[in-house]
């Protein structure tokens, strides 16, 4: 019996032996970068199969993924992704055993708003069975060049693309803006006819490649023609909202001295301040108030819908100016949600802050920061907050009044408000998705307290998403064909 076990062990140590913790053992091949690399790379799982290049994370159901800064990184070097690697949501030793894509990405692209999608990045994908105890090392050999689907214009969607001295100046490299436009069915009829322009501005992530799959519809609102112009506010930090920036540059006024211009000059728009409209959700919407606010004399009339913070004593629920007040936890020390479903959060600001720390850039909450915070001696945005505590800067927080809608408003309504009369629309569920209801909210109150002429409402039962319905899309047509015919715009 004895000379059996010890047979057994025998045979059983060399398979004790294999098993080892999983780690990822990344190169990259000289043929897809002869050069070193310093940067970020990511290794990424998916529990669905594919062999695209994917997004990461979903926002609501996390996907794990890890991420690591190297330095001088040669062709051909082995570079270990271990359990010491940034992670979220989990680390590498808590994922679940099961069969997942990986994905590993090298992000080479400075200007992309995506760290796995950007033109240019290597990468490669395998799938296989994983186990964070016993698998040990998983050799993974970047090989692949992503390339960015081409922009295929049809007889009535085309492509704007330019290069923004404004921007190229600023960032000291080539820096491009774009946009879609797409023609009312009548444009190629009429070779002299002019038509007033409808600008949207997309939300967070969005581009103006949503144009290839909006359709014509646009076009035409409530019975009037307009040229429907999808711009891109994508960047390396996320979504520009067209705000001059520390960070992002002067986005704002690459828009209307370089890209309108060129829009204006290619396509017969007309060139008055009553035929350019703005429009734009969430993020779009935000921006979109922007620009009316900031340019008054240059847009004729802004729908804002679902916008972003527009009075920062509410940030989603956060009054940033209050002295220690924490983006993590509320006052009686409960965590601060940032989104809900039917009443109910499902997200948290302290996940959502450490999931774009793993990220590197291209969050929602870091896009902030980029347009309302000052260049840090690091060259970085100044942090808001603190990622490990939530505690928010004072200083920071001051500086940030220069983007807060409401109060450039109310101290300037003397000059402002008899220009925007009637040409701002703000409109916004009460529960919110992302809790943006109050500062919509505190935009109605200052309006109805200095009697002025904006148009600020609240829609009863109506988040995020469900805000956007038929009616409230017919509604929006009417009001800016309204504003068309008022001004004679139109007939």
């Amino acid at each position: 019996m004895s000379r059996l076990f010890a047979v057994f062990v025998l045979l059983a140590v060399p398979a004790l032996t294999l098993a080892a913790p999983l780690e990822f053992h990344l190169t990259f091949d000289a043929k897809v970068r002869p050069t070193p690399f310093t940067g970020r790379v990511y290794v990424l799982l998916f529990p669905q199969e594919t062999t695209a290049l994917g997004t990461w994370p979903n926002w609501f159901n996390p996907q794990p993924g890890f991420a690591k800064d190297v330095v001088n990184w040669k062709p051909g070097e082995k570079m270990i992704l271990d359990q010491s690697a940034l992670s979220y949501p989990v680390s590498l030793d808590k994922i679940k055993a099961a069969t997942w894509t990986i994905q590993a990405v090298m992000d080479v692209n400075p200007n992309h708003m995506r760290f796995t999608t950007a033109p240019g990045n290597i990468w490669t994908t395998t799938r296989r069975e994983l186990d964070p105890a016993t698998t040990g090392p998983v050799e993974l050999k970047l090989d692949r060049v992503y390339e960015e689907p081409s922009f295929k214009e049809t007889e009535r969607v085309k492509l704007v693309d330019i290069e923004s001295k404004l921007l190229s100046d600023f960032h000291q490299r080539p820096t491009r803006m774009r946009a879609a436009v797409i023609l009312p069915e009548s444009y190629a009829k009429g070779p002299t006819r002019r038509f007033p322009t409808v600008y949207e501005i997309p939300g967070f992530s969005g581009t103006h490649r949503h144009a290839l799959l909006m359709g014509t519809a646009g076009t035409k609102r409530d019975g009037v023609e307009v040229l429907h112009v999808i711009l891109d506010p994508s960047c390396h930090h996320g979504h520009h909202v067209f705000a001059d920036s520390a960070n992002n540059g002067p986005v704002g006024r690459a828009l209307i001295e370089e890209l309108i211009p060129a829009i204006e000059s290619k396509f017969r728009a007309i060139a008055q301040p009553a035929a350019r409209l703005v429009t734009g959700h969430s993020s779009g919407g935000w921006s979109s108030l922007w620009l009316q606010v900031t340019y008054p004399d240059y847009f004729g009339g802004c729908w804002s819908t679902a916008p972003d913070p527009i009075d920062f004593r509410d940030f989603q629920r956060i009054n940033i100016y209050r002295p220690s007040e924490n983006m993590f936890t509320d006052r009686d020390g409960q965590k601060r949600p940032i989104a809900r479903r039917g009443g109910k959060p499902i997200l948290w600001y302290k996940d959502f802050s450490d999931m774009e720390e793993v990220m590197g850039h291209g969050g929602q909450l870091a896009s902030f920061e980029a347009v309302f915070s000052e260049r840090g001696r690091d060259g970085k945005p100044r942090r808001l907050w603190n990622r490990k505590t939530g505690e928010i800067d004072a200083e920071v927080a001051r500086s940030w009044e220069k983007y807060d809608i409401r109060l450039i408003l109310e101290r300037n309504w003397d000059k402002l408000g008899p220009k925007l009369s009637g040409k701002v629309h703000v409109y916004m569920g009460d529960v919110d998705t992302f809790y943006l209801e109050g500062a919509t909210r505190l935009l109605k109150e200052m309006n109805e307290r200095l009697k002025g002429g904006l148009i600020v409402e609240l829609f009863p039962g109506k988040d995020h998403g469900s805000l956007m319905t038929g009616e409230m899309r017919q509604r929006i047509a009417r009001e800016m064909a309204a504003s068309l015919k008022a001004a004679r715009i139109v007939e």
